[in-house]
């Protein structure tokens, strides 16, 4: 497994490996509450469209940019590259033609969006209307078949449909619970250690923050980062799954969080934002490897993805997260070796030194 110290040399060292554009996701001014903590007709963690204000470029469209054109290079259309920004009930992605996996997925939760109370590990029954057991992984129609991912793509290639947006994330409704299994949201993950184990700490670790914070903002980008060879170069290689090859395999995957809270009871409109970005490879990972070992600055994952996750003002004002709380997983395995040994499994928390 990579060190952090080369994690971070990666990320700095690609420019623009994936996406095809930028995300102004959110825009959050020093002292006053968040735009998209409180939208205007929107309630929070209720509605997907909170998550962004716009495309994943802010550019016109493709057609309209074409007629615009005052010459007649683009008299028949604009080739691209097409993000397709799609807006789900729990969620907005924006699909990656090239890759057939997401570019990015966003997520914005609350207590109330998971159903949640305060106490850990509740929820109430009348609020807990998905159910994974009747959720299938479907190939997504919305996406041109040339471009799509498809299920024979994942069949026997030694990766599992990882999730991007966790089922657990979207259980208000079953429509939102299935929408998570469409294959535009899904990227081959390695299965074992990782996207059943660590990569579901990770996961599971973004839903109690909103034990501690009032709206945490979720994005999850797949990675192409280089790799140093022997011959001293630098070079990204990915492998490509399906037959004929179809769906790229990422190397790395990033989880960045923006997190927001009242600065006080005494003035609830002030808030305080934290913000943090974590690069995990797409490799087994040890049950002990601290959380904390994964942490990038933001600008890093930004540069290595072409995307702008949030503002230089957003940036330059947050807290870092592990500041605001504690950057640890809690171990919770419940493979089938763990199920035959009638025990509870253990639990946990892990932590980078002090």
């Amino acid at each position: 497994m990579p060190s952090t110290t080369l994690i971070h040399a990666a990320c700095f060292a690609v420019g623009a490996a994936v996406g095809a554009g930028a995300v102004a996701a959110v825009g959050i001014s020093k002292h006053r509450a968040p735009p998209l903590a409180q939208p205007t007709g929107i309630s929070p963690g209720r509605d997907a469209r909170a998550i962004v204000k716009s495309g994943p470029s802010g550019l016109p469209d493709f057609a309209e940019l074409a007629q615009q054109h005052p010459g007649t290079v683009l008299k028949y259309g604009n080739p691209g590259p097409i993000s397709d920004l799609l807006v789900r009930k729990a969620y907005v992605t924006a699909y990656d033609r090239r890759l057939r996996h997401p570019a990015w997925t966003a997520e914005h939760l609350t207590l109330s969006s998971l159903g949640r109370s305060l106490i850990e590990n509740t929820r109430p029954e009348t609020e807990e209307k998905g159910d994974r057991s009747r959720s299938t992984f479907t190939e997504d129609e919305a996406i041109p078949v040339a471009f799509r991912a498809r299920l024979q793509d994942y069949f026997r290639s030694g990766y599992d449909r990882g999730h991007m947006v966790p089922a657990a994330d979207a259980k208000a409704s079953q429509e939102a619970m299935d929408e998570t299994f469409l294959l535009t949201n899904i990227a081959p993950q390695v299965g074992a250690n990782f996207n059943r184990h660590y990569w579901a700490y990770v996961e599971d670790w973004c839903r109690k923050l909103t034990n501690s914070f009032s709206d945490v903002f979720v994005f999850t980008i797949p990675l192409y980062l280089p790799k140093l060879d022997s011959d001293g170069k630098y070079r990204v290689s990915h492998e490509v799954i399906g037959s004929p090859p179809n769906v790229s395999v990422p190397t790395h995957f990033a989880k960045v969080v923006l997190t927001t809270k009242p600065s006080s009871p005494r003035t609830p409109d002030v808030y305080e934002v934290s913000t943090g970005a974590f690069v995990l490879p797409n490799a087994e990972i040890s049950d002990e490897t601290p959380f904390e070992s994964f942490v990038v600055p933001v600008e890093s994952v930004e540069r290595a993805a072409g995307l702008t996750l949030f503002s230089d003002a957003v940036k330059a004002s947050s807290k870092h997260i592990c500041k605001s709380t504690q950057c640890s997983v809690l171990v919770r395995r419940f493979d089938d070796a763990q199920q035959k040994v009638k025990r509870p499994p253990p639990r946990r928390a892990l932590s980078a030194p002090s």
